[in-house]
């Protein structure tokens, strides 16, 4: 299934019924009063969040959604019924911005959250309540209001407790093909990931957290190159990073650089990603390791209080040992924010 995490849209409320006018007749009362009942309320448009929908796919078909408009009042003071409200579901973790002015209207990142967008036109008031002692036969009853009319932006950011990163290639989609369910492409080209993965890991018997594989980003990610915005808008929801550098000789380009490097995409694009909890894991330990690399790597995290794991995604050396770090990390990110 293709993966979308940014569409826009165009939603309407519905308008509110008129109001009626009408007059009683009745036997004994030739100059009846009026009677005329008030419209019905035009419905709201309600986005809801649920975790059935992973993908804003659906959106990319359906680009523009109406509510029902509420019914006209009636006579003998008969209220309009009201029009039903348009629920429209949204993966978890939904951003959803006025395409105009790009204000946040809602940030749909729990399970149920809702949020109303675009309000029904409140029903006119029909003739009845216009009756005075002196004007005691009005012809006339309120309109109903129209129902508020939105541009949208959605935009989908992955809730995840875990983020992989780094360089394209550096082996995030091998290692949560491991350690998941997930079935990423894997290839030994650049951005063989073109969209995010999610896979769940278990770990021991009741230990358990949500790992995204997150496209390789490159120089100049904050401003869009590469994969850029798509990959950097993720990073933002997810708790903890696990950095990925390839330690091989096959790679090319000092290993301390290229860890400095991501992070400054990180930092230019938000502070507030810089100061995520960060692990650094060296990979591809099967593959022939320059030790110079690797012990360079090492040396740096250890000066900058970096916790640092060399592992082999194919040959699970060190995984263990990393999972196991890692379950213990989210488990105390979780402790703390519940």
């Amino acid at each position: 299934m293709k993966f979308i995490d940014y569409t826009k849209i165009y939603v309407k409320a519905g308008d509110g019924g008129r109001g009626c006018v009408s007059f009683r007749r009745e036997k004994y009362v030739p100059k009846g009063g009026p009677d005329g009942g008030d419209g019905g309320r035009g419905a709201h448009v309600i986005f809801r969040a649920t975790k059935e929908l992973n993908t804003l796919l659906d959106f990319r078909y359906k680009k523009e959604y109406s509510a029902e408009r509420g019914q006209h009042g009636m006579g003998k003071k008969m209220h309009g019924r009201d029009g039903k409200d348009l629920i429209i579901n949204v993966p978890v973790g939904t951003l959803i911005k006025d395409e105009g002015s790009e204000e946040v209207l809602a940030d749909l990142d729990a399970e149920g959250a809702e949020k109303v967008i675009a309000k029904g036109g409140r029903g006119g008031l029909g003739n009845s309540h216009f009756a005075t002692p002196t004007r005691q036969v009005p012809r006339f009853a309120q309109p109903g209001e129209e129902g508020e009319e939105r541009s949208l932006i959605l935009e989908l950011k992955l809730l995840a407790d875990l983020g992989l990163i780094g360089l394209p290639n550096a082996g995030k989609s091998t290692l949560i093909s491991v350690i998941s369910s997930a079935r990423p492409k894997i290839a030994d080209y650049p951005f063989t990931t073109l969209v995010p993965n999610l896979g769940v890991v278990k770990f021991e018997e009741y230990k358990s957290f949500v790992v995204a594989d997150i496209p390789g980003l490159i120089e100049g990610a904050h401003r869009g190159v590469g994969l850029g915005f798509q990959f950097l808008r993720h990073v933002e929801r997810t708790s903890i990073l696990l950095h990925l550098v390839d330690i091989s000789d096959n790679e090319e380009g000092d290993p301390v650089h290229i860890l400095q490097k991501i992070n400054r995409e990180l930092e230019l694009y938000s502070p507030v990603l810089i100061e995520k909890p960060q692990v650094v894991v060296g990979t591809k330990l099967d593959a022939a390791v320059a030790k110079e690399r690797l012990n360079k790597l090492s040396r740096h995290c250890k000066k900058e209080g970096i916790d640092f794991f060399p592992i082999s995604a194919v040959t699970g050396q060190g995984v263990k040992k990393l999972l196991s770090f890692v379950a213990g990390k989210v488990e105390e990110r979780k402790s703390v924010t519940a």
